[in-house]
């Protein structure tokens, strides 16, 4: 499948570039290159091209502003248009795995596709929005924002190696933005054993926030296959109800060189 995608990819960019020289080509290669880097390849009022890796649909953005992530508009309404596709037709905070191609490069990583702020551009878009890379943060936290980062590692062909190593707590930490999210792929990489779809599950949930979690230091966690978090969960429901209660996550492996994963059954039943 991995390698189904990457040709895909080249065919997309191989069009996307048309008839340009050789050396403005992409090298087809995809960077994980951290925020104080890229900043200066995309500095403000360049343009650059994004594309989503899950559609493969693609728009042209100008970098307008943004100190510790890129401040970015769509170019044109026909961008604007593509954008807001790519999203279902609705304009949501949720993240997504993008590939930013500038000059002969291909770069990892994330959106966001809420307009928010300021924007000066005749494209319909009202307002910017904002492209992470690694290593960079918003505008109110000092640490990387985790759902951005993952979306990163996604498009940069890093994912399943960041996931395999987490600990149980940070596994939950995965969980609740999967599910904020909808997202059903990131979901099942992070659960096991579940019965029905995961998308009809999800579609019960708008939000899930962990308010509560009894933490041992990580050395401490027992060196097992197996074991038991108590958490405390708070749920919002799509008909905007809320409710708070208790959960036991089971968490365990297939074997001790395995990734963690949580215990579908007992998970999916509690978030119904």
């Amino acid at each position: 499948m991995l390698y189904l995608f990457r040709f895909m990819m080249v065919v997309s960019l191989f069009f996307l570039c048309g008839a340009k020289p050789a050396e403005a080509m992409p090298s087809f290669t995809i960077e994980i290159l951290p925020w104080d880097q890229v900043k200066d390849i995309i500095p403000n009022q360049s343009y650059f091209t994004i594309i989503d890796v899950e559609t493969g649909l693609s728009f042209k953005v100008q970098r307008r502003a943004g100190s510790k992530h890129a401040d970015v508009q769509p170019v044109t309404e026909k961008d604007t248009k593509i954008m807001k596709s790519i999203y279902g037709g609705k304009w949501s905070w949720d993240r997504r795995a993008i590939l930013v191609m500038v000059h002969d490069q291909l770069i990892s990583a994330s959106m966001n596709g809420m307009p928010h702020g300021a924007g000066a551009l005749q494209n319909n878009f009202p307002g910017h929005f904002c492209v992470h890379f690694y290593g960079s943060t918003t505008h109110k936290t000092p640490t990387p924002d985790l759902a951005h980062k993952i979306m990163i590692l996604k498009a940069g062909g890093k994912l399943d190696e960041f996931l395999y190593k987490l600990d149980p707590y940070q596994l939950i930490s995965v969980l609740e933005i999967a599910v904020n999210q909808h997202d059903e792929k990131l979901l099942s990489q992070v659960i096991f054993g579940s019965n029905g779809t995961l998308e009809e599950t999800l579609e019960g949930v708008k939000h899930m926030d962990v308010t509560q979690r009894s933490l041992l230091p990580v050395e401490d966690l027992p060196a097992l296959v197996g074991m038991k978090l108590k958490v405390r969960v708070k749920w919002i429901r799509s008909d905007q109800s809320q409710e708070e209660n208790n959960i036991q996550f089971i968490i365990r492996k297939d074997a001790i060189e395995d990734q963690w994963k949580i215990e579908g059954h007992s998970f999916l039943k509690e978030m119904k």
